[in-house]
């Protein structure tokens, strides 16, 4: 097996040899949800994304301490310098706690990765737990001159950050531009520069998220908590530092500028970022009002669909695409991915019943290092999906006694299909699973009553027991051994 591993990093823009820092664990970090609102399509994929890198790392037998943060202080509605808490606003309507809400849309964020087949993380952490990090991050961005307090909020200074370091290194941004491209805000009046961003904000009397600090009864700056939870946990450098596109402008770069402010060194080796989600070509927001919850997705509820869609027809759809290519949704497109998957499927389901035979006439050589390659380029899951359907295409073929296996070959597909399929992609037959076996002995039983029915000529009672089970979306396939049956 080949273990070399290339990822994009996109702080240099080119594939680079994953070579983890020298620590008993891989370090990965990245930035997990903000909790006021039900999970969509645009949630799924950088979790889906960041699992797949999670489950590849882990199967080439790293150590991996897998860090995804929940933001539930509250993004402010003017980019965590001013605005509304939107939590905060939330909790207002609904006369609830801040807490709540929070508590209940993690709950809500939890139930639909697990029925995404997403692993949990090795730890999960609240930006609200760890106020006291943040504040001791200040204070050593302060200490090292690279901040100011003004009215009781403090600002990083990114003027002054730039005079030693560069300032738009991941984005590939000139502050020069910047400063002439920035317009002023209402309510930014008292910074030095626009384009400074906040690290701990005053509190109005009227704003329920709010803590003692050094400087005034306040919150921190949404930038923030990554930079300090990310240190906490997995030390002043490490690995991998993940994400959506949409967060590497400010949210990452100012992550950088602070990291390297308080530590003196960059903190982040490797940085990944995963493509937005389109809806029929146009960004999918809030604020466009086109996105879809999954909760939508699962239950067909929304004019845009024409169907419901499985868990794992969505799980499939985003890993059908490279993680850095743009993904546009369309009912086409899911339809497309349902059936590509129920290929998988069908497939992997009709492997566990071939029986082998004493020599093989198919050539599966090379067909698992292919897999491999495609993974460790860059973690190309579309081109792993497609030698696994080159694996469904061999395993039609023998089954429909075009092609012989035995049994040293067999164990190869098995192992392939269990590796790739279940083990990385984590493509699982999510509609039988908790009850495979039971399944499995009921069709058996139905079967045979159907074959009884039509050995004694009695095809009124077959017909109908085949046409009941289409009603249930359950395939019958008569062969000369029997009849073989698919979901």
């Amino acid at each position: 097996m080949n273990k070399t591993l290339y990822i994009h990093n996109t702080l240099t823009r080119k594939k680079e040899i994953f070579n983890p820092i020298n620590t008993p664990f891989v370090g990965m970090y990245v930035c997990g949800p903000t909790v006021y609102g039900d999970p969509h399509l645009g949630h799924a994929r950088p979790a889906i994304t960041f699992d797949l890198v999670f489950r590849y790392l882990k199967f080439l037998k790293y150590k991996v301490r897998y860090v995804r943060n929940i933001t539930d202080v509250g993004h402010l509605e003017n980019d965590a310098d001013s605005g509304e808490d939107k939590i905060a606003k939330k909790a207002l309507l609904e006369q609830l706690e801040p807490m709540e809400v929070a508590q209940y849309y993690i709950d809500r964020y939890h139930t639909f990765m697990d029925m995404l087949n997403v692993h949990r993380p090795s730890i999960e952490p609240r930006a609200s737990g760890h106020i006291i990090e943040q504040i001791e991050l200040i204070q050593k961005i302060m200490n090292m001159g690279f901040a100011y307090v003004q009215n009781g909020s403090v600002y990083f200074d990114v003027e002054k950050y730039n005079q030693k370091f560069h300032y738009g290194k991941l984005s590939g941004r000139i502050l020069e531009d910047l400063i002439s491209n920035t317009r002023e805000l209402e309510g930014q009046e008292e910074k030095k520069n626009p384009f400074d961003f906040a690290l701990w904000k005053k509190a109005e009397p009227t704003h329920i998220m709010r803590w003692n600090s050094p400087w005034s009864i306040g919150f921190p700056g949404w930038h923030l908590e990554c930079s300090a939870m990310s240190t906490k946990y997995l030390g002043k450098q490490f690995d991998i530092h993940g994400g959506g596109m949409d967060l590497l402008f400010p949210h990452h770069e100012c992550e950088i500028a602070q990291s390297t402010a308080a530590l003196g060194v960059e903190s982040v080796k490797y940085w990944m970022h995963n493509n937005m989600i389109t809806i029929n070509g146009q960004k999918m927001g809030k604020s466009l009002g086109n996105f879809i919850t999954l909760d939508e997705f699962f239950t067909g509820n929304n004019e845009s669909l024409s169907q419901a869609y499985s868990p794992m027809t969505i799980r499939f759809f985003i890993l059908q695409a490279h993680y850095r290519s743009t993904l546009d949704f369309s009912n086409e497109a899911l339809q497309a991915a349902e059936k590509g998957l129920k290929r998988l499927i069908d497939g992997s389901e009709l492997l566990k019943k071939i029986t082998p035979s004493d020599n093989s006439s198919v050539d599966i050589k090379g067909l698992e290092e292919k897999c491999f390659d495609a993974l460790n380029d860059d973690l190309n899951s579309p081109i792993l999906i497609s030698h696994l359907f080159d694996v469904v295409r061999i395993i039609n073929s023998i089954n429909d006694r075009k092609e012989k296996i035995n049994a040293i070959d067999l164990a190869v597909l098995k192992k392939i299909f269990s590796d790739f399929m279940n083990d990385i992609l984590g493509l699982e037959n999510k509609a039988s699973s908790s009850n495979t076996e039971l399944v499995n002995e009921l069709m058996e039983v139905i079967l045979d009553l159907r074959q009884n029915a039509k050995t004694n000529k009695d095809y009124a009672t077959s017909d109908k027991i085949r046409d009941d089970l289409m009603k249930l979306n359950i395939t019958i396939k008569d062969t000369k051994d029997g009849a073989n049956w698919s979901f």
